[in-house]
């Protein structure tokens, strides 16, 4: 079955999305089940890595509220100008803060050699907004647009 990164990570949230920490913690048993469901070794562990790296991201320093985000080359190799934009939007709009900009940045890159579409940028933005403490209100806030059939923004 080729499977990719984002996939993997897509069934472990759509599977354990309350539980992030615990399935960290019980990985053994849950990449078992993801072998079982067909996912390759080679993902389930980049995905697991994925995770980890997403959890222990407290390190990441923004500059203040009076600055403004500058895409590395990159950063505009791997993202277009819809995701680019959506990023701001969502960061204007209050959803992300800075720190969890850097975060989504971050992670859509992690994905490798993906493509990254508005849509995978949509949910990378849940998974970083889920796993950062005392998000509840931008989580929901993200999760209404990512079900949402309209536009959240013009373009």
């Amino acid at each position: 079955m080729k499977e990719n990164i984002f996939e993997v990570l897509m069934y472990l949230f759509e599977n354990y999305l309350e539980e992030v920490d615990d399935a960290l913690t019980n990985s053994n048993k849950i990449r078992d089940e993801l072998l079982t469901a067909g996912f390759e070794q080679k993902e389930v562990d980049k995905a697991f890595e994925w995770l980890e790296s997403l959890c222990a991201e407290n390190t990441v320093h923004c500059p203040t509220s009076s600055s403004f985000r500058v895409f590395s080359t990159q950063e505009v190799a791997r993202l277009d100008t819809e995701c680019r934009n959506f990023i701001i939007f969502l960061e204007h709009s209050g959803i992300l803060s800075s720190t969890n900009r850097e975060l989504v940045i971050d992670r859509l890159i992690a994905l490798d050699n993906e493509d990254i579409s508005l849509k995978k940028l949509q949910w990378v933005a849940l998974m970083v907004l889920l796993s950062q403490p005392d998000e509840e209100a931008a989580f929901t806030r993200m999760e209404n647009i990512i079900y949402e059939d309209s536009s959240p923004y013009l373009h």
